[in-house]
């Protein structure tokens, strides 16, 4: 191993690889503005849901956003923005990533969805994903999900997290 080579593999493994955050704090105050403006709009809770999906992909410049309506029983997709509808609109509320986030009523992030088996294969250049359950107004049951889904490995970064997070307060309107 060369001199540059032993100095470099040490410094790789002194820095630890973090994310790099795709929504900026100006990004993320539109973003909620946006949200604001589209549950406040005219249209049906799918037109509304198209919206708020199309602000949150907009915002990171994320490959695929949706929003999903969860039951007792399923979990089903309202609107999508992106590439394509995914290839499960509707499963049981036990299944995949979703279905955890739904259970433990807690973000997931995943890094690398190819390393974790519970995920449902929506489309097959996903690399990471967000699910961020959205808790109805009275703060009982999560009642929806905002799922994010990015071709780049470790894409979510904390300040994804938060912002998601934040508009998924708001969106429990759109579940009423």
């Amino acid at each position: 191993m060369t001199e540059f080579a032993e100095h470099s593999s040490l410094f790789m493994t002194l820095l630890p690889v973090r994310p790099i955050a795709t929504i900026n704090a100006v990004d993320e105050s539109r973003l909620l503005d946006e949200v604001c403006r589209a549950l406040e709009g005219g249209g049906d809770r799918e037109r509304k849901a198209a919206g708020i999906a199309s602000a949150i992909r907009r915002a990171g410049d994320y490959r695929w956003a949706g929003v999903y309506e969860v039951t007792e029983e399923e979990i089903a997709i309202l609107a999508f923005d992106g590439p394509g509808a995914p290839a499960h609109p509707r499963f049981p509320v036990t299944q995949g990533l979703s279905g955890l986030a739904v259970a433990s009523e807690e973000t997931v992030v995943v890094g690398d969805v190819r390393e974790d088996p519970r995920y449902l294969t929506a489309f097959g250049s996903t690399r990471s994903e967000i699910i961020v359950p959205v808790v109805d107004l009275a703060g009982r049951k999560v009642v929806g999900t905002i799922d994010v889904e990015s071709e780049q490995v470790d894409a979510f970064s904390e300040e994804d997290r938060a912002a998601l997070e934040r508009c998924a307060v708001a969106l429990a309107e759109l579940f009423g």
